[in-house]
């Protein structure tokens, strides 16, 4: 995984992040995703086994 310095804070983020839109969508969100538990595990699983640090929790995609 490669990684950039996060502005000049010295913290190392991964170039590729997780996002999590489509996570446990409510409501009007429901169309973007509801995926359970198991998926969301699985996917945080995969990615922090593959150097992803940078997670993406924005609750407002426009």
């Amino acid at each position: 995984m490669n990684y950039r310095t996060l502005g000049d804070t010295g913290l190392k983020v991964s170039v590729m992040s997780l996002g999590t839109m489509n996570y446990g969508g409510k409501g009007f969100f429901k169309v973007m995703g509801t995926l359970d538990q198991a998926a969301v595990d699985e996917q945080f699983k995969v990615s922090i086994e593959n150097g992803i640090n940078f997670i993406d929790t924005a609750n407002v995609y426009s």
